[in-house]
């Protein structure tokens, strides 16, 4: 009688060795990331862009913009903000946009006295994080030519260097 106490916790035993067995990690290949993750995104090229309408700042717009993918139609990210004479922000609207809603970019002195608007685009998933306060930074920024006579496109180093100046800038 005494065996079988014996046999059962070897058994448990063994089995509970198999568990703690060494796990041998393999690195993800392309074919892993298609079977675990079948569609990131709803339509090929998807991306997201920071929607706001009429958000008091740039930190209130990206605080709460919904996490939704751009929709098929659109290609750009759009901001547009609108400061008062002391350069405060007095309203920030992003969204997605089409090429036709980009092709005017930069700042100019609104209707109402004492205000300045400055809109910008830019093409890249969520590439709107900062606001436009300038002519420096009111631009349409693409990764490729929209053709060979109209070349409103930054490099990307370019670019990647003025985001990380601006986000700096936004975090002093």
């Amino acid at each position: 009688m005494e065996a079988r106490p014996a046999v059962a916790w070897l058994l448990l035993f063994s089995h509970l060795a198999d568990w703690l067995q060494p796990v041998h990690t393999r690195d993800f290949t392309v074919q892993d990331i298609v079977f675990l993750y079948p569609s990131t995104t709803p339509y090929p090229g998807g991306f997201k862009c920071f929607t706001c309408e009429k958000a008091k700042d740039n930190y209130e717009c990206n605080r709460w913009a919904p996490d939704v993918f751009c929709p098929r139609d659109t290609r750009y990210c759009y901001s547009q903000h609108i400061m008062d004479a002391t350069g405060d922000s007095l309203s920030v609207t992003k969204s997605c946009a089409p090429l036709e809603q980009c092709l005017s970019t930069g700042c100019g002195e609104s209707a109402l006295q004492g205000r300045k608007v400055c809109t910008s685009c830019c093409e890249g998933n969520i590439c709107n994080l900062a606001v436009p306060r300038n002519d420096t930074d009111a631009i349409f920024t693409t990764t490729s030519p929209l053709s060979h006579s109209q070349r409103h496109c930054a490099h990307s180093a370019t670019y990647l260097l003025c985001l990380f100046c601006t986000v700096r800038l936004l975090l002093t």
